[in-house]
């Protein structure tokens, strides 16, 4: 089986660091997906609109690897304990294949690029390649799920200091959700240095910030262009 490439996402993020490790933990973040030009049909999203939420079925693109480990050590766990790849949403698997559910908010008509979906929640970098977009149905929710190991580790979010100075210099649309991302703790599960100096790229700029007993804060903020 070949797989391409039926539409592309666009958001915030223009590299790896900093997206949110699962879908929907930032709600505020919002991005569009556009079709590739085969797929711009207005057709083929007939009926779409009427559902709230939706699958996208896409390619890890950044992390492709020649080699896989039938072992990976999820951020959830601090990244030193070892779960098998197929018990975790690791992008290093043997096939880079990511699954997200987002919140759709709306299907537009764009006269450039016929059909955009316009979602919410997406922890999907700028350009990720989908493959697959499929409506998210009753039978999907299972409210007597067992969560394994990630049921064990309570999810804390960081108190995020930011100046309004700083903040003025995100643009207005997306700092709500920069806000979200920074609480989410952006860093690499294994790294806990508080004089350490972060760099996240989003928006069109660089945030630069430390983390120290449980608290980010932004040090500096300047467009993409003059770093």
């Amino acid at each position: 089986m070949q797989l391409r490439p039926v539409a592309r996402m666009h958001s915030d993020f223009p590299s790896k660091f900093g997206i949110p490790r699962q879908p929907g933990l930032v709600p505020q973040l919002r991005g569009r997906v556009v079709f590739e030009p085969e797929f711009r049909n207005p057709d083929a999203v007939r009926g779409l609109s009427g559902f709230s939420h939706i699958w996208l079925v896409w390619e890890f693109s950044e992390s492709i690897r020649d080699r896989w480990s039938p072992t990976v050590r999820p951020p959830r766990l601090g990244g030193e304990a070892r779960m098998g790849v197929f018990a975790t949403r690791s992008p290093f698997r043997p096939n880079p294949i990511g699954l997200s559910s987002v919140a759709l908010e709306s299907v537009e008509s764009d006269p450039r690029f016929g059909p955009v979906l316009v979602v919410r929640g997406a922890d999907l970098m700028d350009g990720s390649p989908i493959f697959d977009i499929k409506p998210y149905v009753a039978s999907d929710i299972h409210a007597d799920a067992r969560l394994g190991f990630s049921a064990r580790v309570p999810h804390e979010r960081l108190e995020v200091v930011f100046p309004e100075e700083l903040r003025a210099r995100v643009p207005a649309a997306s700092r709500e959700a920069l806000l979200g991302v920074l609480a989410e703790d952006p860093r690499p599960a294994y790294q806990d240095d508080p004089e350490r100096v972060y760099g996240l790229g989003f928006a069109g700029v660089n945030v630069r910030f430390t983390v120290a007993d449980g608290t980010l804060t932004v040090r500096e903020v300047a467009p993409v262009d003059l770093w």
